[in-house]
């Protein structure tokens, strides 16, 4: 499974970056976590607020800090 964070850097972004990377630990199994940074790369996916969660190529969450447990049924659903 890849599970991008899309954003530009801003506190909110950082902090769905580490709260994917601890719900991934806690699923367990191989998982690709990748942050995009770039703006262009970003508009790519019509998101218009940050911070984001891509999903397999798919937008799951924008504009909104997810906590562990909203990212893990995220990844459930998604599998």
């Amino acid at each position: 499974m890849k599970l991008q964070i899309l954003g530009t850097g801003c506190s909110k972004c950082k902090s769905l970056e580490e709260t994917v990377k601890k719900a991934v630990a806690k699923v367990g199994g191989f998982h690709e976590v990748e942050k995009v940074e770039d703006l262009v790369e970003i508009m790519s996916f019509n998101v218009m607020s940050t911070p984001a969660l891509v999903i397999n190529g798919k937008v799951k969450s924008s504009g909104k800090l997810l906590n562990e447990q909203e990212v893990i049924s995220l990844m459930n659903s998604s599998s």
